[in-house]
């Protein structure tokens, strides 16, 4: 399933953990889709995600989203 990140970037989900996680990706949460735009790394393997919206979200090193991420064009 394919679909299209704000800015008409063709986009894909895929499930994500604190270690495979990157800026620009768009995690839903509680029905808002949230773009990360920073990363702080946490003891243990956690990260602490930074949206736009100046929002944070620690994830645990063995959790598991699934993000909405762009597409590398070729």
């Amino acid at each position: 399933m394919r679909g299209w990140a704000p800015g008409d970037a063709p986009a894909a989900p895929v499930e994500v953990t604190s270690a495979s996680v990157q800026r620009g990706d768009i995690i839903q949460i509680g029905g808002h889709s949230c773009r990360v735009t920073d990363l702080l790394q946490l003891p243990g393997g956690a990260k602490r995600l930074c949206f736009e919206s100046g929002e944070l979200l620690t994830m645990h090193a063995r959790s598991r989203l699934v993000a909405l991420r762009t597409l590398r064009r070729r």
